[in-house]
């Protein structure tokens, strides 16, 4: 972990050096002076100045989707998205997916960004960012390209952390880009209206304790699961669920079928992407001599979660308005 630094200023860099660093990096870029006005806002727990970007490339689904929500559609240049996505054809964007373009199938990395010219980069950190693949805020800092991260992966930014819960998260990230692009107005109505369909869930969930619930991600020695720090927990949470590894400090994280098998869930929702299909992992709990018996597998309690509602975005409206209703009907089905 580096050094907590000063926070500091993303000022347009003069236009002779930005030309200068990005032709380093394989690019011939030419930027105006005059960036426009700019506006201050928090990226994770650094404060940075941002000018209002016209060629943003988003990193997933999440990030595209937040940037449709807001109407930004004409800011966006293009998407990164990799395999395990889901078709944007599904999304409730789909048109405006087509409107940009798809700049890459596969992960986010700095020589991308520079040959496409972005002036914002949104990503998670951990995720899109990465210390290892050698594309960070810091690193794009130096390049005059500006970067936005998720609030909900802010927990583990180095530096400069910021803890959320992931409804939390995913509010601030619409705040904070109404802010940076001055539509401050409509993240606030969109805000409104999802903490409005978020409590509405929230008073309708089934009376008594919460269910236990085990997300099921992937993996066949150790299992991949939600911990406390992904938009899953909430939604589980938020339908009257009690996900059984939410105290783990986590995002997705790894645990053990011994673990599982403790947890005795009566419900198990299913993580749907990649070219594994939810029912091959349905298949594989309902196979496996130590999942077998648990009561979520004999009681054929599973519910599909698409890929897009279980990541910071505004389909997560979506899933827990839909686990809400699964959680309403399993209820009335096991008094």
């Amino acid at each position: 972990m580096r050094i907590p630094a000063p926070a500091r200023r993303l000022a347009p860099l003069p236009a002779l050096a930005a030309v200068a660093l990005l032709a380093a990096c394989g690019a011939q870029v030419e930027q105006s002076a005059d960036a426009g006005p700019s506006t201050t806002v928090q990226r994770c727990g650094e404060p940075v100045e941002y000018t209002v970007p016209q060629r943003v490339v988003a990193y997933e689904g999440g990030s595209a989707d937040k940037l449709f929500a807001l109407g930004l559609t004409d800011h966006v240049l293009g998407y990164v998205m990799p395999p395990a996505n889901p078709p944007v054809s599904e999304s409730p964007w789909a048109a405006e997916y087509e409107q940009v373009e798809l700049l890459s199938q596969d992960l986010l990395n700095r020589e991308l960004v520079v040959d496409a010219e972005a002036d914002l980069v949104v990503a998670g950190w951990g995720s899109g960012f990465s210390d290892e693949r050698g594309i960070t805020p810091e690193i794009l800092d130096g390049l005059g390209i500006q970067s936005f991260m998720h609030a909900e992966s802010c927990y583990g930014y180095p530096g400069f952390p910021e803890r959320h819960t992931p409804f939390e998260g995913l509010y601030t990230d619409l705040e904070r880009l109404g802010q940076i692009f001055g539509v401050e107005e409509r993240a606030t109505d969109l805000v409104a209206d999802y903490r409005a369909r978020v409590a509405a869930v929230e008073e309708q969930a089934p009376a008594g304790d919460p269910v236990p619930v085990f997300l099921y991600d992937s993996g066949t020695d150790k299992p991949f699961t939600a911990g406390a720090q992904v938009p899953p927990n909430d939604i589980i949470r938020a339908a009257g669920g009690e996900n059984v590894f939410g105290g783990l400090d986590e995002r997705w994280t790894e645990v053990t079928w011994e673990a599982v098998v403790e947890s005795q869930p009566e419900v198990v929702v299913i993580l749907d992407y990649g070219d594994q299909p939810a029912q091959d992992k349905i298949r594989f709990l309902q196979e496996n001599p130590v999942t077998a018996d648990l009561p979520a597998v004999r009681d054929d309690a599973f519910f599909v979660l698409d890929y897009n509602e279980g990541i910071s975005g505004p389909r997560n409206i979506d899933g827990v308005e839909k686990f809400g209703a699964y959680l309403r009907e399993h209820a009335a089905q096991n008094p």
